[in-house]
């Protein structure tokens, strides 16, 4: 008799420890996932957005916890869209993940937890271990700036290195196909933008190795 009720107290804290267990890991996986709505899409994409894609983009940024906005690209340098390389590291990790196949047009609520986000640290003014939430809307899904295809295309002369000038015309053209032409204020920014983060040894042109981040050896 003793032996089974100590037998069955076994079975329960063994059965209670593998469902503590099993709700932490259940919960552990939450805390890594980031999650996406669509709000709108429309109906005709020709191209969605690729690792490595260059994005053109409105995002506002708010805490899950109490909906507090914590950032706005509109009311941000000057109120351009922003732009960056999809997949390389120049955003968050959870966002790089939830605008991955979006489409021009299209609109996303994309929740991050802390741990593709600001972490254990956060950053001023998102607290720390805070999961947040932004609105994005994406205007154009561009090939590069690190395609190399796209680098073909751009470097006209074919000497194996950019200047301003052909950066910004392959961005005029790239646009002006999508039915948005910006202003030159505009693309003067992206083009300062591009150079700053890639002219590694600031001699004004970009070559092909300092533009492919991915340093391929053939190059």
């Amino acid at each position: 008799m003793m032996w089974k009720l100590v037998s069955c107290t076994l079975c329960f804290f063994v059965s209670l420890q593998l469902s503590l267990w099993c709700v932490w890991a259940t919960a552990n996986e939450l805390d890594t996932e980031v999650k996406i709505e669509v709000l709108f899409k429309p109906e005709e994409c020709t191209q969605k957005s690729k690792k490595g894609d260059l994005i053109n983009l409105h995002y506002d940024g708010f805490l899950a916890k109490d909906g507090s906005q914590f950032y706005c690209s509109r009311s941000d340098k000057a109120g351009h869209p922003q732009w960056f390389v999809l997949g390389v590291g120049q955003v968050i990790k959870g966002l790089d993940i939830g605008i991955m196949e979006m489409c021009p047009g299209e609109k996303r609520k994309i929740t991050v937890p802390p741990a593709l986000a600001f972490g254990e640290k956060g950053k001023d003014p998102v607290p720390p271990n805070a999961t947040v939430v932004f609105e994005v809307e994406v205007y154009s899904v561009s090939r590069g700036p690190r395609s190399m295809e796209a680098f073909r295309q751009m470097d006209i002369d074919k000497d194996q290195s950019l200047t301003k000038a052909e950066v910004k015309e392959y961005l005029k053209l790239d646009y002006e196909k999508g039915g948005k032409p910006r202003d030159e204020p505009f693309y003067e920014k992206i083009i300062t933008d591009i150079f700053h983060k890639s002219d590694r040894d600031r001699d004004g042109l970009i070559s092909a190795r300092e533009y492919n981040i991915y340093e391929h050896d053939e190059l």
